[in-house]
């Protein structure tokens, strides 16, 4: 069984599939039909709905709210939560401030991208003071419109912001913490219709036992790619484990030579973390799919599903890290880049998980540039993602590390390029011998998103790149990095 809020209503589901996915629950089980369906993969930002959880905030206990797709949203991941959509904003017949900034600033025409917009810019609306136009963009980076041209959403966006006055939920959120702590899962849960299940355990020693015991079961964290198989590819899948709820994996601590990521903590959390460290990486991982999904998904999940373009990879090989993987009992240490054994097969053993991802901490003389190439600016796949990391003392270059994504069927090191580099005074000519060992490191295919000539060439660019921001700092290249 499984309970949560919807809205104010308590639910509690004894028997369903846990294949149904949060937007098919809502409109055909709740009946409530203002959650479209758009892509049902998580590209357009229709089905968006808020999802509301116990937070602690300056010893505090409050809810945080955050947009999730609801199409890649499997409905056992609700467990212990509220679950928010458009038909809970008006109150007392009259709309919400920011269903009201949009009829006032005509942001709406055909009207079937607006609950989601409305519930996006609903969560903006709790997570910033006043109006921030940045934040505006990320926070409907993952929404699509055909019609309006984008310009009087925003323009509703700063108005909502700008109006401060409490809402209704505002006023019931003592109470909503209150019934969301008497609903917090105490012991591992199940969800099933008889035929499929997904298990819900609390801690790593629970998790580890049940994926011994079933090592055929699929791992769920975010479900942003493996609800896809669902979604996109109309296959079952009988035996779900969910990770959602397990504390020790959703950590980020800091040690004085290291961070350790949980494997499933959000990529919304694990950004600001990397970004202290490493700007670029926090940049990048800005710009990775959209707000919706980096609520959702893991850093776990990203390198799990050992997809060639993973943004996170590339950028996690050339810093060094590695993976603490676990089988019951025993763990065991790997080096990511070790990780990766060919096009989706990985070095992980069956009933084996990935634990917690460790990430070297900056240090002195290091320099550390990432970027991304897409069709898009946000919400895209990578067509080349590449991470130079570069050890510099009196102006040359005592160690490299360097990494590419859609560059090979695996995100892989660019190891005679990295010998080209190493030991050797750092000018243009180093940076023209480096470049043409990057054609022995890689033979790129060719694909919708680009030709094999395009992604070589590319690379060589983006080396380039590295070497003019390294060597000429006031050039303004920054702004437009990863476009």
């Amino acid at each position: 069984m499984i309970q949560f809020l919807l809205n104010h209503e308590l639910r509690s589901e004894h028997s369903l599939d846990p294949n149904l996915t949060v937007l098919r629950y809502l409109r055909e089980h709740r009946h409530k039909t203002g959650t479209k369906e758009g892509c049902a993969s998580g590209d357009c930002g229709a089905c968006t709905v808020v999802v509301g959880e116990l937070d602690s905030v300056g010893g505090r206990e409050r809810i945080r709210y955050r947009t999730l797709n609801a199409c890649l949203t499997f409905v056992a991941a609700l467990h212990g939560k509220q679950l928010l959509t458009v038909e809970d904003l008006q109150h007392g017949g009259d709309l919400h401030p920011v269903q009201q900034a949009m009829v006032d600033c005509h942001a709406s025409q055909c009207g079937y991208c607006t609950p989601g917009f409305v519930m996006s810019l609903f969560a903006l609306r709790k997570s910033v003071e006043g109006s921030d136009p940045a934040a505006a963009h990320q926070a409907l980076a993952g929404n699509l419109c055909r019609c309006t041209g984008y310009r009087p959403i925003l323009a509703a966006a700063e108005r909502a912001c700008a109006d401060r006055r409490p809402d209704q939920f505002d006023a019931a959120e003592a109470e909503t913490v209150a019934r969301l702590k008497a609903i917090a899962p105490r012991r591992t849960a199940e969800l099933g219709d008889g035929e499929k299940r997904c298990l819900l355990p609390l801690t790593v020693a629970d998790l580890a036992a049940l994926y011994e015991a079933e090592p055929e079961a699929r791992l769920l964290a975010g479900g942003t790619d493996l609800a896809l198989e669902v979604t996109q590819q109309q296959r079952s899948l009988p035996v779900l484990i969910h990770l959602g709820h397990i504390a020790d994996m959703k950590r980020i601590e800091t040690f004085d030579d290291r961070l350790e990521i949980g494997a499933a903590a959000a990529l919304t959390d694990c950004q600001d973390a990397l970004a202290r460290e490493y700007p670029d990486f926090g940049e990048l991982l800005g710009r990775f799919a959209s707000q919706q999904i980096r609520n959702q998904g893991t850093l776990g999940g990203n390198i799990g599903n050992a997809s060639p373009i993973g943004d996170s990879p590339p950028l996690l090989i050339a810093l060094g890290a590695s993976l603490l993987l676990r089988k019951g009992d025993r763990s065991r240490t790997l080096a990511l880049e070790d990780y990766f054994r060919g096009y989706k097969i990985t070095a992980r053993e069956d009933g084996e998980f990935i634990e917690r991802i460790i990430v070297p901490r900056a240090r002195a003389g290091q320099a550390f540039r990432a970027y991304k190439l897409s069709k898009r600016l946000d919400d895209d796949i990578s067509a080349v993602c590449a991470a130079f990391n570069l050890t510099l003392a009196d102006g040359a270059v005592r160690e490299a590390r360097i990494a590419f994504g859609g560059m090979a069927a695996i995100p892989k090191r660019a190891t005679v390029c990295e010998r080209a580099l190493a030991g050797a005074v750092l000018d243009a000519a180093l940076i023209e011998r480096a470049c043409a060992a990057l054609a022995e490191d890689f033979a790129p295919l060719s694909d919708f998103r680009a030709s094999r000539e395009y992604r070589l060439l590319a690379a060589q660019n983006l080396l380039r790149r590295c070497f003019i921001e390294l060597t000429e700092p006031d050039i303004e290249t920054r702004v437009t990095r990863h476009a």
